[in-house]
């Protein structure tokens, strides 16, 4: 018979004893304190017995995983004292956890590594990476219980004596822990012993260990790290920032705001991309184009139609007007008087507590990367032959192309597709996907695949980009699509395909900073990176790639780095907006009807439609909607996709609602200004209360009010 079955089935029988015959009982807390007496008559009288005794029944159920260890740590306290009953146990329990790995390893490891290398890939990668300190974690600081430590080790690599020796330092600790509170169990004799010194004392250390072992843990993994680095005596700065984008600004103000010493160090421009590449001068040529736009149509408002008349190079400069009214915001002068040390010039980090920059070596306690992305651009064939436009460098154009391709359907191409549309440029908008705005929900992308198409603009979904030619003076870009390829002339092309972050030439892979798979700095959910006093933030880091959430996380960021030491803060992702800001706008939060199929999320789905809005019908703006998934059955919000006229200013109510757990009930409950679009949330909570009305309470109101009638 196969070895491996017999082990199997010995294992088997001998839990099934332990729950058949009702052995659990005899490890409560009641039973023992009943026996206690006898125990201890027995251990006076038999005291090497006692103690073999003991440390074998430890082994058994250490060894098959049956409920029970942890009493039994608690009654060697109580049987034996803190010193002899926490020698039994930490032996004990490292020869029985020792038996169970081995165990695993020999029954299961081949197979399953086999069957399921995905899943045990998080482990495998730590056992691999720094498997001793990796197991002493799980030891000191348990994520899940001891006895899944024991069999999922066993799926590792790990040596056998590797596992043992670490198991046996990282459990003393909690062992002592344990027995500590069973020796002041023992001596409770009446209910007053319960509010014991002693006893509270025990239970006071069972509740804060494992956050002590937290701190013991971060401590020596952090050690671990920097130990190879030369520490100095003293620091120039308690934080410096790289990068004064948003993500850079914002840690630069809180850390000012708190008294910290703190240095900001930009190459280029204050505010980054967004103020000066992204965020300001796009919205600034939207909203010229919208203006355009309107004065085309003016019969929609009573007017008779105009043909507005404007020359592009102004165009352009009220653009970088609007990004000099704003800089003031974001500049120098002001962040000096805030009390930042900004600093222009290159930075290069030479070792975690040093920066380089202008031949000035900067020492400081902490640093944050807030180092921002810059425009993707494809290795398409023939490119480089081509003089491409980017968000970058699209700002400096002084003359409107007369044809315009914009390669890419997200919320950059989107936008820019349809402003220079309206000014008059033929664009052509090129998606590889099966539609622009590929995470909206279909009917979201249909409605603006129409409205690009009303405004001029060819839409070529599903159409792959392989090359660039010239010919005879003329620039094409050659497409594939269902199998056949396609040449469309043009006089400029802009690259809107996302975005890479800014991971090189300042010392980040020299210092050995890791790097994710997305090509994003890594951070843990402290915004940590594999250095304990380097942190991440912003579009560097991601993993959202918008203005606001770079704010957000440089709060925690920050805050982590400056009292870290006393309280960090996890960064909380649970309720991540985002516009695009098209004509008509289209809003999101939360889920959307694609995100909830995808992740098996149960939903309902309430809509109400701009065309009944009557400042929407009073603006002729009535195109779109607010639709709302929610929990079913219940009021509570899961997501909100709202297109329509101002879609990014009506959805903060609900970014509100869910970021405090308050549900469509609220909304309906809340007074909202007549006529305003704002109306529309309320009417979309309206709507899902129509559809949960009490109908049969109603009923029984309904014949009330008829008796009342008489």
């Amino acid at each position: 018979m196969n070895k491996k079955l017999i082990i199997v089935g010995v294992i088997a029988v001998l839990i099934a004893a332990f729950f058949l015959f009702d052995l659990q009982q005899y490890f409560s807390l009641e039973f023992i304190k009943a026996k206690q007496e006898d125990f201890n008559d027995f251990y006076q009288n038999n005291t090497l017995l006692t103690l073999l005794l003991f440390f074998a029944i430890y082994v058994v159920m250490a060894a098959l995983s049956l409920p029970g260890a942890a009493i039994m740590t608690v009654l060697a306290g109580a049987l034996f004292g803190l010193l002899t009953g926490l020698i039994i146990v930490s032996f004990a329990s490292t020869l029985g956890a020792t038996l169970a790995f081995l165990v695993a390893r020999y029954l299961f490891r081949d197979t399953l590594q086999q069957r399921y290398a995905d899943k045990l890939r998080v482990i495998n990668e730590g056992v691999e990476k720094e498997g001793p300190l990796y197991l002493f974690a799980m030891r000191l600081v348990p994520l899940f219980p001891f006895f899944l430590v024991n069999l999922l080790m066993g799926f590792t690599h790990i040596k056998t004596i590797t596992f043992a020796w670490v198991s046996q330092i990282g459990m003393l600790a909690g062992t002592a822990v344990f027995v500590y509170a069973g020796t002041q169990l023992a001596k409770i004799d009446s209910l007053s012993g319960i509010l014991s010194p002693g006893l509270i004392i025990a239970f006071a250390l069972l509740g804060v260990f494992p956050m002590i072992a937290k701190k013991v843990m971060d401590k020596i993994r952090g050690n671990k790290v920097l130990a190879a680095y030369n520490k100095p005596e003293k620091f120039d700065f308690n934080l410096l920032v790289i990068g004064a984008g948003s993500g850079g600004l914002v840690s630069a103000y809180i850390a000012a705001a708190v008294k910290a010493k703190v240095g900001l160090i930009e190459k280029h421009k204050m505010g980054g991309d967004c103020l000066n590449t992204g965020c300001v001068p796009s919205k600034a040529l939207i909203r010229t184009a919208k203006a355009v736009h309107e004065a085309k149509h003016a019969d929609k408002y009573g007017l008779k139609n105009m043909q507005p008349e404007f020359d592009f190079k102004e165009v352009m400069q009220r653009v970088h007007g609007v990004i000099k009214a704003i800089e003031p915001h974001d500049s120098v002068e002001r962040y000096t008087k805030l009390g930042v040390d900004v600093i222009t010039g290159e930075a290069k980090i030479i070792d975690p507590y040093r920066v380089e920059v202008n031949g000035e070596v900067l020492t400081s306690k902490n640093i944050i990367i807030a180092t921002g992305a810059r425009p993707l651009v494809p290795p398409i064939k023939g490119l480089d032959q081509i003089d491409y436009l980017t968000s970058d460098n699209l700002w400096e154009i002084e003359e409107q192309p007369e044809r315009l391709v914009v390669l890419g359907g997200g919320p950059i191409g989107c936008e820019l597709a349809q402003s220079f549309a309206r000014l008059g440029s033929k664009v052509s908008l090129i998606e590889m996907a099966p539609q622009i705005m590929i995470r909206e929900d279909d009917e979201v992308a249909s409605l603006m695949n129409q409205r690009f198409q009303d405004d001029g603009i060819e839409v070529l979904t599903s159409h792959r980009a392989t090359e660039f030619v010239v010919e005879d003076g003329q620039q094409y870009i050659v497409c594939e699509h269902d199998g056949n390829s396609r040449k469309i002339p043009f006089d400029r092309v802009l690259l809107a395909l996302g975005r890479k972050p800014n991971i090189e030439g300042f010392g980040l892979q020299e210092l050995g900073v890791e790097i994710s798979k997305r090509g994003t700095v890594g951070t843990d959910a402290f915004l940590t990176t594999n250095f304990p006093n380097i942190y991440a933030v912003g579009d560097v880091a991601g993993p959202y790639q918008f203005t606001h959430t770079a704010s957000h996380q440089a709060w925690y960021a920050s805050v982590n780095a400056l009292f870290g030491t006393f309280k960090r803060f996890k960064v909380d992702y649970r309720v991540i907006p985002w516009a695009t800001f098209t004509d008509p706008e289209v809003a999101r939060v939360g889920l959307n009807e694609k995100d909830a199929k995808d992740q098996g999320i149960a939903y309902e789905v309430t809509t109400y439609g701009l065309d009944d809005s009557d400042r929407a019908i009073a603006d002729s703006s009535d195109e779109g909607s607010v639709k709302v998934l929610t929990v079913p059955g219940k009021d509570k919000i899961l997501g909100v996709t709202i297109v329509g006229k101002g879609a990014g200013d009506l959805i903060p109510e609900f970014i509100l609602a869910m970021k405090y757990n308050l549900g469509l009930n609220k909304i309906l409950g809340t007074i909202h200004i007549y006529p305003t679009m704002s109306e529309s949330n309320k009417a979309a909570a309206g709507n899902w209360k129509r559809t949960h009305a009490p109908e049969k309470l109603l009923s029984y109101v309904e014949k009330f009010h008829t008796w009342r009638r008489g």
